[in-house]
């Protein structure tokens, strides 16, 4: 989806962004996710953030670190995306879709005054994020392929096989490892990967690790 800012490195974004905790939740640069808006705080965030540059940043919560008494501590690695789509549905809710732009460390939370958490974001050490299709040419193409084939016959799902025949390498990754019902840290390692290489890798070997455990009584695969 295009958009109409452009984020050439991590000089154009800013160095505090709203961030959105959703455990299993993965946005990768330049994939979109729609989003279903509800809680207040949330709707404020969102309210702020089109009054602003548009930015939130999606982040999982780190559940096996403790709470200690406070908020879920966030993992320290999130990806900031860009509100590229957006309505009210009367009823007191947002339907909009975030575009990636780039992943981010977490430098340090703030101690904010807004009902929604905010952090100082770091995105030097992702500058290649900022690159459209970055080492596709090292993608395992057909091992891609072949996993998604895996997680559609495993959840009897129909795709469009012209539209995955036409994807660029980098669209047919993100997108797979953003629709693939994986757990929490399953999802922040296909995030952590350091390229896309690496992230196509990781899909393909937890694909495979899933379907392998997760069998039915009958020996047939199957994807929680």
């Amino acid at each position: 989806m295009a958009m109409n800012a452009s984020y050439r490195g991590p000089q154009d974004c800013p160095e505090t962004i709203p961030v959105f905790p959703l455990p299993g939740a993965l946005l990768l640069p330049r994939g979109q996710m729609p989003l279903n808006i509800f809680e207040p705080r949330y709707l404020a965030m969102v309210d702020d953030a089109l009054r602003t540059d548009r930015i939130i940043g999606m982040i999982q919560p780190d559940a096996e670190a403790g709470a200690h008494g406070g908020p879920p501590k966030l993992y320290a690695i999130g990806c900031a995306g860009r509100i590229t789509q957006f309505a009210e549905t009367g009823d007191g809710r947002y339907l909009m879709t975030l575009t990636g732009i780039a992943r981010f460390k977490v430098a340090h939370e703030l101690t904010a005054m807004t009902p929604y958490r905010q952090v100082e974001a770091d995105f030097t050490p992702f500058a290649r994020d900022f690159t459209a299709r970055a080492g596709e040419e090292e993608v395992d193409r057909e091992g891609v392929l072949g996993a998604l084939r895996q997680f559609v016959d495993a959840m009897e799902v129909e795709v469009d096989w012209r539209g995955v025949e036409q994807a660029p390498n980098e669209a047919l990754v993100n997108a797979l490892c953003m629709m693939t019902p994986f757990g929490v840290r399953e999802k922040q390692a296909l995030l952590e990967a350091p390229d896309l290489k690496s992230r196509a890798e990781a899909l393909i070997a937890l694909t495979e690790i899933e379907i392998a455990r997760s069998g039915d009584d009958d020996g047939e695969p199957t994807l929680q």
